[in-house]
């Protein structure tokens, strides 16, 4: 067998996604994402975080978790790059559009969790879900922009909506990672317990940097037009909506002076 990552995603995926080409197995994760994210709706205080439940597993270590279950959106990609055919990955396009993908993962991976000032465990279950989650998006992106689907440089340099979209991924990020910090702060090193965030967006919804990574994901989706990335975007918002309307309900139910003209993530809306 030839391990290049072609022949192992042909070995190993296809036969999951009943897929005999790239083209058929590109369409059926896309549509296994959406689902994915239909269902999600259905969990009520996804058990990390927060919301640790000793019945999901062991703990693993958070910033170890993090970091092992973020980076193969990262590495697949990027291994995909450095070793395989790359029959699509050529041109400005297609690297911009996959660098925004490597580069949200590359944050996720190797800088956030090491700022985490949370000791608390992730459950083993959670962890686990997280991690394929994770390979599963990195197969499917990677898999789309380095060997399916060739952008025209001459063509794709004139959308506006690829430059809109690029600067909505940018603007969502800078939401993200400032409310990230935000909330950081809030702790001192070794400090326990929650406190009512405020500042910024912290004034409009409860959760900015929920808001933050939809609208980064959405212009990802914007600056690409790919079915992976209007997938993602999709899981983005549905599974972060649902967590952010759970974090939402705690801050009321745990501060009585909690903000009550807040939002949960999208500002005056939801």
């Amino acid at each position: 067998m030839t391990f290049t990552p072609e022949a192992i995603i042909q070995r190993y995926v296809y036969p999951i996604f009943w897929a005999t080409n790239d083209e058929m197995l590109i369409n059926r994760m896309c549509y296994g994402t959406v689902i994915y994210a239909v269902l999600t709706l259905l969990i009520r205080n996804a058990p990390y975080g927060r919301y640790y439940n000793y019945s999901y597993g062991f703990g693993v270590p958070v910033k170890l978790a993090w970091f092992i279950q973020e980076c193969p959106s990262f590495f697949v990609p990027v291994i995909m790059v450095a070793y395989g055919k790359q029959t699509a990955y050529r041109g400005m396009v297609n690297q911009l559009c996959l660098g925004m993908f490597i580069m949200h993962y590359f944050h996720r991976s190797f800088i956030y969790p090491f700022l985490m000032k949370s000791n608390k465990p992730t459950p083993f279950l959670p962890f686990l879900f997280a991690f394929l989650t994770c390979l599963y998006n990195g197969i499917l992106h990677g898999l789309y922009f380095v060997n399916y689907y060739h952008y025209s440089d001459e063509e794709w340099v004139y959308r506006p909506s690829f430059y809109v979209g690029f600067m909505l991924f940018l603007y969502g990020m800078k939401i993200n990672m400032g409310a990230d910090a935000a909330l950081r702060n809030l702790r001192g090193w070794g400090e326990v317990g929650y406190k009512i965030p405020s500042g910024g967006l912290f004034e409009k919804v409860s959760c900015p940097n929920y808001f933050g990574e939809i609208v980064e994901m959405w212009g990802y989706a914007l600056a690409s037009l790919s079915p992976p990335a209007a997938a993602h975007a999709f899981f983005t918002t549905l599974f972060l909506s649902r967590r952010a309307l759970d974090h939402h309900q705690w801050y009321l139910k745990k501060f009585e002076d909690y903000p009550k003209s807040r939002k949960a993530v999208f500002p005056f809306l939801i």
